[in-house]
């Protein structure tokens, strides 16, 4: 079990299984993924992935789990689809604040950790021979509280912290944990809709080579914008103005969208439909290398929109 992870040096972060009783009330891994999911396979690239994510919640996890620590919420804040092979599996956290984790395997166990990662106050869970299947996280905070910044790091080769050089911007250009120009939270049914935010767009990365061939424009280094959407509807991103714009935008599930003449005329614009709710981590770019003002607007209602067809 672990306390605190106090680890014998032969065996320090092996994930160890938690055995609950009859009496014990879980936490609801059948509860969306507050900030995604993602499908990885034995020697996936890049490695790690991160998501970055708030960690807490109201719930003591020493009240479901006798030997876990820390405050976390009662819907897993990210799932993994894990295909296993020869390698290690290990699931860290990254944070300024104290962090921990809980995750319930594939197995139907649960497996938990304080402070097991080299880095101070960190949390780490290492399995040698991991099992193919579902892994639900669940980041918390030591301290009661909700909305403390962390980076979640999924890797085969060991702890990954985003000040080792292994973060997004290392392999990209881009670093989707830089802070953003622009940090807007929305719930379902959100008014006004659209909501709109007046920017500069574009940035001296060609995004075709920073994040795919299929994107097109100029990005910056660190998101324009940063949106978490606690709703579970459709959701539509797209520019208004006179300037030629395009979009890069990190998903809740990890994966990149990029559009260039999407929306109307030159704006750019995409529609995400299924497992809305999470972090979006949106770069607006330009399609020439100058910058330009130009809105977002971020509906719920259709692409395009506009109150009064303005």
């Amino acid at each position: 079990m672990f306390q605190d992870f106090v680890r014998p040096a032969a065996a320090a972060g092996i994930a160890m299984a938690l055995t609950m009783t009859a009496s014990v009330s879980a936490q609801d891994y059948s509860l969306q993924p507050s900030f995604g999911s993602i499908n990885l396979s034995s020697g996936f690239l890049p490695d790690p992935y991160e998501r970055r994510l708030t960690a807490g919640g109201a719930i003591r996890a020493q009240d479901r789990f006798s030997n876990c620590r820390g405050y976390i919420a009662n819907a897993p804040d990210f799932s993994l689809y894990y295909t296993a092979g020869s390698q290690d599996l290990f699931i860290n956290v990254d944070s300024e604040s104290d962090t921990t984790l809980v995750v319930n395997g594939p197995d139907g166990r649960w497996y938990c950790d304080d402070d097991g990662a080299d880095s101070p106050f960190n949390p780490l869970l290492h399995w040698p021979t991991p099992q193919s299947g579902r892994y639900d996280i669940w980041v918390g905070t030591y301290r009661s509280g909700s909305g403390v910044p962390a980076t979640l790091f999924i890797s085969e080769l060991g702890e990954s912290t985003v000040r080792d050089g292994l973060s997004m911007s290392s392999r990209t250009g881009v670093d989707i944990s830089a802070p953003a120009r622009y940090n807007v939270t929305l719930n379902g049914g959100f008014l006004p809709d659209p909501e709109q935010i007046h920017l500069e767009a574009g940035g001296s990365i060609r995004a075709a080579e920073a994040v795919s061939g299929e994107c097109r424009g100029y990005i910056g280094y660190a998101p324009t914008v940063q949106l978490t959407y606690n709703g579970s509807g459709t959701l539509h991103i797209y520019t208004h103005g006179s300037a030629d714009t395009t979009l890069v935008i990190n998903g809740p599930d990890g994966r990149w969208f990029c559009d260039d003449d999407g929306s109307a005329g030159t704006d750019a614009g995409l529609s995400f439909t299924a497992g809305t709710r999470g972090v979006y981590d949106i770069f607006v770019g330009t399609y020439g290398s100058s910058r330009a003002n130009t809105t977002l607007r971020i509906s719920e209602i259709r692409l395009g929109y506009a109150p009064g067809g303005k």
